[in-house]
C-alpha cells in the first residue's frame, strides 16, 4: 500500500483515533492547465447549502489557507470530480488496511456531501466497509439526507445535521440530532447543549444536542451561535422577499388599472 493515504489525521483527530477525509470549504475556483498551456477554471461550491457559516468557517483560514494543505485538498476534489470511479476504487483498497481496522472516519472535516451521485458513492463504500470501520459526518445538506440517506441509512454510518445554513429550517431541534457553534463553553452550556470538546464522536455518540465553542474569537459572532444567527438571516430574507411581493403586487394594480 503506498502512503499516499487519503484519509489523513490532524493532531486532534489522531489524539482520538479518529481519521479524516477533507475537501476544500465552500466556493473553490479550479484551474486547469491544458497540454497546451490554455488555463480554464471551474467555480464548484463544495457547501451549496452553508449559510452564515460560511462567515466564521474554520476552514478558511489558519492551516487550511497554506498552500500545501490547500492543493492537497483541491486534489481530493479534483479526483471526486474529474476520476470518481478511480477515487472510489482507491478509497476501497484504502480501507482494506490494517491501519483502518476498526477505526472511525469522520467524513469531511470541510466540505461537505454536495451531489447526489458523490453522496450515493460513500454510501456504497461505507456499506463495503471491510474492517468494521464506523464512519460520521456533519452535514448541511439536510435535505439531500432525507431523501438519500434517512431512508437506508447504514448501521455504520452516524452523522449529525449542523446548524447555520440554509436547511435549518428542515431540522426539527427537538427531534433530531444537531449541533451548534457557539462563541464560547459557557453559551453553549447556558443554552442546554453538551459539548463534543472531549471527544469528536460524542457529535454522534453522545447527547442529541451537540455544542462546540469557536476555536477562537470571531467578529459578528459575540452574542449568537451559528443557528441563531441563521435565523436571523432567515427572517429578514422573508421579510425582503415580503416586501418584494408587496412591491410586485402594487405595481400590477397600477399597471391594471
Amino acid at each position: 500500500m503506498a502512503t499516499d493515504w487519503l484519509l489523513t489525521q490532524n493532531r486532534r483527530m489522531k489524539a482520538q483515533g479518529i481519521f479524516n477525509w477533507t475537501l476544500p470549504a465552500w466556493a473553490v475556483t479550479l484551474k486547469d492547465e491544458a497540454p497546451d498551456g490554455t488555463i480554464t477554471t471551474r467555480n464548484i461550491n463544495v457547501c451549496p447549502q452553508a449559510g452564515v457559516c460560511a462567515k466564521f468557517c474554520y476552514a478558511l483560514d489558519g492551516a487550511y489557507r497554506y498552500p500545501n494543505v490547500r492543493q492537497r485538498h483541491e486534489n481530493n476534489l479534483r479526483l471526486v470530480l474529474d476520476t470518481p470511479l478511480v477515487w472510489q476504487e482507491r478509497m476501497t483498497a484504502e480501507l482494506r488496511h490494517r491501519r483502518y481496522a476498526g477505526a472511525a472516519i469522520r467524513i469531511h472535516d470541510a466540505g461537505d456531501f454536495f451531489t447526489d451521485s458523490y453522496t450515493m458513492q460513500w454510501l456504497e463504500l461505507i456499506r463495503g466497509a471491510p474492517q468494521g470501520q464506523t464512519f460520521y459526518a456533519y452535514t448541511k445538506a439536510v435535505s439531500r439526507f432525507q431523501r438519500l440517506v434517512e431512508p437506508n441509512c447504514p448501521a455504520n454510518f452516524k452523522f449529525v445535521a449542523s446548524l447555520g445554513g440554509k436547511e435549518d429550517h428542515l431540522i426539527i431541534k427537538e427531534l433530531d440530532r444537531h449541533a451548534d457553534v457557539f462563541p464560547d463553553t459557557s453559551s453553549l452550556e447556558a443554552a442546554g447543549y453538551s459539548s463534543q470538546e472531549a471527544s469528536d464522536l460524542l457529535a454522534v455518540f453522545g447527547p442529541p444536542r451537540v455544542g462546540m465553542a469557536a476555536n477562537r474569537p470571531r467578529k459578528g459572532l459575540k452574542d449568537h451561535s451559528f443557528g441563531e444567527l441563521q435565523e436571523i438571516d432567515d427572517i429578514k430574507a422573508a421579510a425582503r422577499r415580503a416586501r418584494a411581493h408587496a412591491r410586485a403586487r402594487a405595481k400590477a394594480r397600477r399597471d391594471s388599472s
